[in-house]
């Protein structure tokens, strides 16, 4: 690997552990010099590589669930968990996972194999009551997205009758979460969907997801829309809606957060031998990827003639052909299918290639040791269905100081964490 190379793939090592702006400072430049490193434009010097190096080697080495901060500071529920993404973040600021719930099996094997928790992951939450949910702190949930009955409520205005969360948000999947919030009380809560929640059913489901948290369960509460390219190679917008039990003076308007982010070549095996080769994403003493990821001459024949015909009708629906300097589409579960959404340009000798697993993970934040325990196929859903998790990193760093506010004031004793 040349001093470059090497000093590019340290820096996006220590961007999961720091801010852009932290980093900036600990190395004594300004934030956008990183920022021209990140993105390619000017790459870093060697001795930018080796500050780092020595830099990360001074902080404790924990594994991976067990955060960056020296002792649990706060605890945690993680439901609608997935493989896990917004945890990573909350334990790197000190929190202790203490319930998990995740109904897919595949999902709850990455989850496992990479976390190994003291606690068992509970299937659907739908079928737990809230009785049986341990105390914690902080709520965590990246609940799907339903539509809400607005004629019940309507007839129950009409009728003069009470009604609340219970028949609001009744036969869906924000009902669990609103029936725990309502029954534990936890200092804080991070909610996590799609950008289109806000519009979804005419703006109605956001609308009484809103009123509930606020007017039902009476949380002071904030939302906000990010672009994960800010922090890695993809456009990935999504919405994340935090809680706190008392006004705590959070705002999402000093969330720190990257001017420029990195571009596909931070992601993308290298395929020169400067990384070991993992089957089976990669092979051989250079570590190629495997030829399986590349599409087959009848596939990619098909996409491109179902491009062309919609590109004729003036749609714009199409592949989305990458290469090293570029920013990807968003990242589906549907992946799997066909890749079309990002491929890979291999030169015009070649079709182009679908992502990796590995790279997926890399797309999404997931740190290189990451587990992918299961088949491709469940790993480009997995992957697909989750959250980038430099996003979460950042909130949980935002969020963890007024949680710890609130736990001093309850506790009614000095502070033992800082961020």
């Amino acid at each position: 690997m040349s001093e470059a190379a090497g000093a590019t793939t340290i820096l996006m090592e220590a961007r999961k552990r720091f801010q852009q702006k932290e980093l900036a400072e600990l190395l004594g430049v300004d934030a956008k010099t990183v920022s021209r490193w990140e993105n390619g434009r000017v790459p870093p010097p060697a001795m930018v590589g080796l500050a780092i190096r020595e830099l990360l080697r001074m902080l404790p080495k924990k594994p991976i669930d067990s955060g960056l901060i020296s002792g649990e500071s706060f605890t945690f529920i993680d439901l609608f968990a997935g493989i896990g993404g917004i945890r990573l973040g909350f334990q790197r600021t000190g929190g202790k996972c203490v319930f998990t719930s995740e109904w897919n099996a595949y999902s709850q094997k990455t989850y496992a194999a990479n976390f190994g928790d003291d606690h068992e992951i509970n299937g659907d939450i739908t079928k737990i009551s809230s009785e049986d949910v341990p105390d914690h702190d902080v709520l965590l949930a990246g609940f799907p997205c339903q539509p809400f009955s607005i004629a019940g409520v309507s007839k129950k205005n009409s009728l003069g009758r009470k009604h609340g969360f219970a028949c609001d948000t009744q036969g869906t999947l924000f009902f669990d979460v609103a029936r725990i919030l309502d029954k534990k009380r936890p200092k804080a809560f991070l909610l996590e969907n799609v950008k289109n929640l806000v519009s979804h059913d005419k703006g109605r489901t956001f609308d009484v997801i809103m009123r509930t948290l606020r007017q039902e369960l009476g949380y002071i509460v904030e939302a906000k829309v990010i672009d994960a390219k800010r922090f890695v190679p993809q456009h990935r917008e999504r919405i994340v809606i935090v809680g706190f039990r008392e006004d705590v003076g959070f705002s999402f308007d000093d969330l720190p957060l990257p001017d420029v982010g990195p571009r596909l070549s931070a992601i993308l095996h290298p395929e020169d031998g400067t990384e070991l080769a993992e089957h089976p994403f990669t092979e051989g003493a250079r570590a190629k990827v495997a030829k399986k990821y590349t599409l087959t001459d009848n596939l990619w024949r098909y996409l491109q003639d179902y491009a062309a015909k919609h590109k004729a009708a003036g749609n714009g629906f199409g592949f989305g052909l990458v290469g090293p300097d570029d920013v990807s589409r968003t990242l589906s579960a549907r992946y799997h299918k066909d890749g079309s959404e990002i491929l890979v340009y291999q030169g015009r000798r070649r079709n182009p290639r679908r992502l990796t697993p590995r790279e997926c993970a890399r797309l999404m934040g997931f740190p290189d040791d990451w587990k992918i325990p299961v088949s491709d196929t469940q790993a480009y859903r997995q992957f697909g269905n989750a959250v980038a998790v430099p996003v979460f990193d950042a909130v949980a760093r935002h969020m963890t100081p007024h949680v710890l506010s609130l736990i001093e004031k309850e506790a009614g004793r000095p502070r033992l964490f800082a961020f």
